[in-house]
C-alpha cells in the first residue's frame, strides 16, 4: 500500500515518541490502528456492495435475454442463470407457503 521502508517507520516512531511522549504514544498507537481497522471494514464493505449489484445487474441483464428468447433453446450461461433466479424466487417464497 505504502512505500514505507524501515528507515521511515524508525523515524515517525520516533518523531512520535518526541511530540507525544511516552505516555501517550500507546493510547495514539491504539487509535490509528482502530482507525486503519474501521476504513478497511468499510472499504470491504462497499467492494462486496459494488459487487453484488453488478452480479444483481448481470443477473437481471441475462432475465431479459432470456425472455427475449422465450425460455427456450438457450445458453448454458443464460439457463445457468435463469435457474439461479428461479431458486432465489422459491427460497423467498418459502416462509409464505402453507404447511
Amino acid at each position: 500500500m505504502f512505500d514505507i521502508g524501515f528507515w521511515e517507520l524508525l523515524v515517525i516512531g520516533v518523531l512520535a515518541l518526541l511530540v507525544l511522549g511516552p505516555e501517550r504514544l500507546p493510547g495514539a498507537m491504539r487509535s490509528t490502528i482502530n482507525t486503519i481497522r474501521s476504513v478497511r471494514n468499510v472499504a470491504t464493505g462497499f467492494k462486496q456492495e459494488v459487487e453484488h449489484q453488478l452480479r444483481v445487474h448481470e443477473l437481471h441483464e441475462n432475465l431479459k435475454k432470456a425472455e427475449q428468447q422465450g425460455l427456450k433453446d438457450l445458453s448454458p450461461e443464460l439457463e445457468q442463470s435463469v435457474d439461479e433466479l428461479k431458486k432465489a424466487a422459491e427460497s423467498v417464497q418459502e416462509p409464505y407457503k402453507k404447511q
